[in-house]
């Protein structure tokens, strides 16, 4: 009975599938940042709270603050970060492989919010 509380005032971590009676200990990973809030600021077809949610838990994860606002800025404008795959300069470079191998991990996290 404990455990129905903490679900529904957000104290657990597992989702439940009350309706048939399930408890699925899979993670549910939510969090808030400068990542989700300019992934629902997109507003491009499959964003949802739960997706963007996930996807800023990924980054707190893989990536630094500073990679996270400047990730929040490829949202805005997407050709930049072509730029950045094209571009000759040693932090470009970085930021990519950084932002490639995050994008690879959120698609694999969060595929299925």
């Amino acid at each position: 009975m404990a455990l129905v509380v903490l679900a529904g005032c957000g104290g657990s971590r597992y989702s439940s599938d009350a309706a048939v009676g399930r408890f699925s200990p899979t993670p549910v990973l939510f969090a808030t940042g400068p990542i989700q809030k300019a992934c629902l600021a997109d507003g491009r077809r499959g964003s949802s709270h739960a997706r963007c949610g996930c996807v800023q838990a990924v980054a707190d994860q893989t990536l630094s603050r500073s990679d996270q606002r400047q990730g929040a800025k490829i949202f805005r404008d997407p050709h930049r970060l072509q730029e950045m795959r094209q571009s000759d300069n040693k932090s470009d470079n970085a930021f990519w492989s950084t932002w490639k191998a995050y994008g690879q991990s959120a698609a694999a996290a969060c595929s299925n919010t």
